[in-house]
């Protein structure tokens, strides 16, 4: 009778604590899946833009499933630090300059080559075709998965004296992000790259520790290099872009319907910070020149051309690791 009795006991004891159980996981289950997304530039870039953009359509679709917090300006992770955060997922969400991923891939270092692409269009059609897209997803064996592409426009060649043809470059100082093509696209016209953070351009600019630079107009406006080089090259040479990427052990295991949703806003989303991105360079190129601080010299096809083909060597001497058929593919995306 008293074992019957404490059988019963135990038995009630279990069924409780089953129960307790039961509805702190069920509670844990409802709670929403926080997606910090962590960027260090300001909320008003198009990168800062379209952050919030993206919180603000899951707020509005996924409400109670998913929250996305948003860290800009590096408030949670400095630049040298976030890529690192995002292995570890301690954030989720970042958005790095595609210069960034060539550690992890060689074929990223497609957009760093110079004079590949004919118009942000074209970059555009590159994206989205199957090579571009193949791109995407070259670094899940690393742990990142990559969702969109956030442009920032092409680059424009600046100095203080005129840039018309490939020889006025030479012997000219050029600062330059971290990046082995950017390197060697310069030494193909005898300039001299110089690597240096983006935050010491101006200053060095102005001091005479580089004597030119390449940025899309928002940079140079934004930053005031205007006020610094007398002459912008529209070269229209390169590309600076942002691609979107997660943890990929975190996304994989978000359930499907949840990932199908957040897929389809980002998609909305990129759209928008891309055209919003073109449109704020050509507002900032005319601000440059109402400013009449800086002259705008417009290169004719075959001034282009010539600057074209005297760094069309880069191509090649990269081509081993990006893969030839992805400069042909990008390319072909010229054609359309």
């Amino acid at each position: 009778m008293l074992l019957n009795k404490n059988l019963k006991k135990l038995v009630s004891t279990l069924t409780v604590g089953a129960a307790l159980t039961f509805s702190s996981l069920s509670a844990f289950s409802n709670e929403p899946i926080v997606i910090k997304f962590s960027h260090v530039v300001a909320n008003e870039t198009p990168k800062g833009q379209g952050a919030l953009m993206f919180q603000k359509l899951v707020d509005e679709r996924l409400s109670g499933k998913v929250k996305v917090e948003v860290y800009p300006n590096s408030s949670l992770y400095a630049d040298g630090k976030e890529m690192e955060a995002l292995l570890l997922n301690n954030v989720q969400m970042l958005a790095p300059s595609l210069a960034k991923f060539d550690k992890y891939t060689s074929k990223i270092q497609i957009f760093d080559l110079p004079f590949l692409f004919d118009d942000i269009k074209a970059v555009e059609r590159f994206e989205q075709s199957d090579a571009g897209q193949s791109l995407l997803k070259s670094m899940e064996d690393k742990g990142i998965t990559g969702l969109a592409y956030w442009n920032n426009d092409l680059k424009q060649l600046s100095a203080n004296k005129e840039l018309r043809e490939p020889k006025d470059a030479r012997g000219l100082k050029f600062r330059v992000q971290a990046s082995e093509v950017l390197d060697a696209q310069f030494k193909a016209i005898r300039a001299v790259p110089r690597k240096m953070a983006f935050g010491e351009m101006y200053q060095g600019l102005q001091t005479g520790v580089v004597n030119g630079a390449e940025n899309p107009y928002s940079n140079i406006y934004s930053q005031k290099i205007h006020e610094v080089q007398k002459f912008i090259t529209e070269s229209n040479h390169g590309l600076l872009s942002y691609m979107v990427i997660v943890n990929t052990d975190f996304w994989n295991k978000l359930p499907e319907d949840v990932r199908t949703e957040l897929t389809k806003i980002l998609d909305e989303v990129s759209i928008e910070v891309n055209k919003q991105s073109h449109e704020l360079n050509l507002g900032d190129k005319q601000k440059i020149v109402d400013s009449g601080k800086s002259q705008i010299i417009t290169l004719t096809a075959e001034e282009r051309e010539k600057w074209r083909e005297a760094m069309r060597p880069v191509w090649k001497q990269f081509e081993a690791a990006i893969g030839a058929d992805l400069i042909k593919a990008a390319e072909e995306s010229n054609k359309q």
